[in-house]
């Protein structure tokens, strides 16, 4: 069967959408649906990878998701680098904090900057300096745990006095 250039132009563009499994199966099922099962004939005519419309078919027919490269990819997460992080974190903050003085909200309102929680976790939990993150990921773990790096927000008693109307002036 010959595809029309638009019907190629669609299942490459469908193709490149999608990432990882999906697009794995996504290809398994072109080959099976539109090219009788031939891989060949879909490389030539898609320009896809014929190692990855083979491992498509392999999971269509399995119906066993394989592993990719990316499932270990990235940076492992700072909590797991230094597995006492956040506790310690909480350690050094709980005596700086404050709820939300409206009692709106059950925020927690922190004076210390993440630059200075750092310096505290250096100087109160000994840690090296090369070991800890830097100061951004010390605020996101903050703001994870619920603390907000923001002044402490003072409540002022509303003024009771009325404000004088036009029509009352004379």
């Amino acid at each position: 069967m010959e595809l029309s250039e638009a019907v190629v132009k669609v299942l490459r563009e469908s193709a490149a959408a999608l990432t990882g499994h999906d697009r794995r199966l996504f290809m398994a099922r072109a080959v099976r649906d539109l090219f009788d099962g031939v891989v060949n004939r879909a490389v030539r005519t898609l320009d896809w990878d014929e190692r990855t419309v083979r491992l498509g078919r392999h999971e269509l027919r399995t119906g066993i998701e394989c592993l990719d490269g990316r499932t270990a990819a990235g940076r492992p997460r700072a909590e797991v680098r230094v597995p006492s992080l956040v506790d310690d974190l909480r350690a050094i903050v709980d005596g700086q904090s404050q709820i939300d003085p409206r009692f709106h909200s059950q925020r927690l309102y922190t004076r210390l900057t993440a630059a200075e929680v750092r310096r505290q976790l250096v100087v109160q939990k000994h840690y090296l300096e090369t070991a800890l993150p830097s100061a951004e990921t010390i605020r996101v773990k903050l703001d994870e745990q619920g603390y907000h790096l923001r002044r402490v927000a003072k409540v002022l008693p509303k003024k009771r006095s009325r404000k004088p109307r036009p029509s009352s002036i004379r």
